[in-house]
């Protein structure tokens, strides 16, 4: 999934604030142990040598210290979000995180009742005309609400998309197409600060941001280029659609459905898929409400929807962590990008090879690791050491986060899969909404949020044995095959049968229907 959620602290707003009406107006200048950094200093007489003698509220404006580079108009300029007003940038960053969280599970919900291509291509129309409302706000409550339904709007589409991309993949490729995408979302992440540089005003940047959506709906509207899931057509039982697109799909690999071998065109030929249609009119829809009914696939969503909460806000600590020891925004913000393409390349070298769950396992050890170590030590370590714990630690959280996201859409079932994928991402972004909350109050919060989530990662560390392993598997299509993923084999109650065969997702489904009807 895509990682630049970034609100108005992104590079537009390493700003320093202070009164505009003469005097040492730059406020976080000032000594914090002696002046509070949003007082106008007072001076006996109007002599340039002459020392304060106390302070009194600024009523005159504000003067900004400007970045020397990135944007030079924001929202934080055009509203004086700062001092008494300093609180709503944080509320901002989290409302949009919470917009993410919302849009996860009601469009996930969606993909599994409408079908992943019109939530997709629904979720591109609303992020183009919400994101054009958001370059126009006139107010920052306006902008408030409209980054709430921005957000939502832009997890639809990326919800839609991987799961997708996941479902037209075999299992040997199952793992380059959907981390290896993350790639993509870093190198738009590396181009916001030139973006940024470029325009000079957040209304212009984000209407370029609507334009480059805008145009993704032109491109991936067209029904040949972002095709419906022919696995979630068949496991809701649209035989007809799924039979046209595989024999779309036959022509376009280049066989001929028609004079091709009968093993070869049993599928595009629609004989199965002609008896299970008589069988079977009717589209069946299915709930996420249904994992009451199981009795394993409850349990592996609610292991990885706790592991995504603590990737999630053991990733926003470090990365707090990381930024308060630097004064200008781009080190850790380029550090955090680069850190993401070194923990995709580590998961595409090491998933496949050493299997999903013993990769969860080892990134959740060395997270709770480095952030007990920094919890216990921080008064002692070195600056140096400190620092590469926390470097450490961010690496390791964004791989837990990206991996829970691959596993959890391999063990939810087809006919839930965009509802039970959403709320694992969902969990993920309320860790990370856990952040500007502790920030929200000059960062007294800080340290018991890092406490919380250390402790957090120690428990997920146990819950990741429960996991059973899904490499090499096919996606499970029904609620019984997600079943039939046995738990770990630490537990020998009973003899495991958690191989499913490794077959297309149409043939596993039909296989499975003529089985139970007969």
């Amino acid at each position: 999934m895509p990682s630049t959620k970034q609100g108005l602290s992104s590079p537009d707003t390493t700003l320093r604030q202070g009164c505009s009406n003469g005097g040492h107006a730059e406020g976080r200048e000032l000594d914090p142990r002696t002046q509070r950094p949003c007082l106008l200093l007072r001076y006996p007489e109007p002599t340039p040598r002459a020392h304060p003698n106390g302070t009194r509220s600024c009523t005159r404006g504000w003067h900004y210290a400007l970045p020397a580079a990135g944007l030079m108009r924001s929202p934080v300029t055009q509203w004086n979000l700062v001092c008494e007003n300093g609180w709503k940038v944080p509320l901002e960053q989290t409302s949009h995180l919470l917009g993410w969280l919302l849009g996860c599970v009601i469009l996930g919900m969606g993909c599994d009742r409408f079908g992943r291509r019109v939530v997709f291509v629904a979720s591109l129309v609303l992020a183009t005309g919400l994101g054009a409302g958001e370059a126009l706000a006139a107010s920052f409550p306006a902008l408030l609400a409209l980054r709430l339904l921005h957000g939502g709007s832009l997890a639809g589409a990326s919800l839609a998309l991987y799961v997708t991309r996941l479902e037209l993949c075999d299992p040997p490729h199952r793992l380059a197409f959907s981390v290896g995408a993350n790639l993509f979302s870093v190198v738009g992440t590396l181009l916001l600060p030139g973006l940024a540089l470029l325009t000079q005003d957040w209304r212009l940047l984000q209407g370029l941001s609507t334009l480059a959506i805008g145009l993704l709906l032109l491109f991936w509207g067209f029904p040949a280029l972002f095709p419906e899931s022919p696995c979630w057509l068949l496991a809701t039982g649209q035989l007809a659609q799924a039979r046209k697109l595989l024999w779309h799909f036959a022509e376009a690999s280049g066989v001929d459905p028609e004079n091709s071998s009968e093993e070869e065109s049993s599928l595009a030929t629609g004989n199965t898929l002609d008896v299970l249609s008589a069988r079977s009119p009717q589209p069946r829809c299915h709930s996420i409400l249904e994992l009451r009914h199981t009795s394993i696939t409850w349990r592996n969503g609610l292991i990885l929807g706790f592991s995504s909460l603590v990737g999630g806000g053991m990733r926003a600590s470090f990365f707090l962590r990381l930024a308060a020891r630097e004064q200008e925004f781009y080190g850790p913000y380029f550090l955090g990008a680069g850190l993401e393409v070194a923990a995709t390349i580590f998961l595409l070298l090491t998933v496949d090879r050493w299997g999903r769950r013993l990769v969860l396992l080892l990134g959740t050890l060395v997270m709770g690791l480095a952030s007990l170590l920094i919890l216990s030590g921080v008064q002692y370590l070195p600056g140096w050491t400190v620092l590469s714990l926390s470097v450490l630690g961010l690496l390791a959280s964004q791989a837990v986060s990206t991996l829970s996201s691959l596993f959890a859409a391999e063990i939810f079932p087809t006919v839930i899969r965009g509802a039970g994928l959403g709320l694992v991402l969902g969990a993920g972004f309320l860790g990370q909404a856990a952040a500007p909350l502790a920030d929200m109050h000059g960062r007294r919060g800080f340290f018991l949020l890092h406490v919380v989530f250390a402790s957090f990662a120690i428990l997920a560390l146990l819950c990741v044995l429960l996991l059973p392993e899904s490499r090499g598997r096919g996606l499970p299509q029904s609620l019984q095959d997600a079943d039939r993923l046995r738990r770990s084999p630490l537990l020998r109650g009973r003899p495991c049968q958690d191989h499913l065969p490794l077959l297309p997702p149409s043939h596993c489904w039909a296989q499975t229907q003529l089985v139970q009807e007969g």
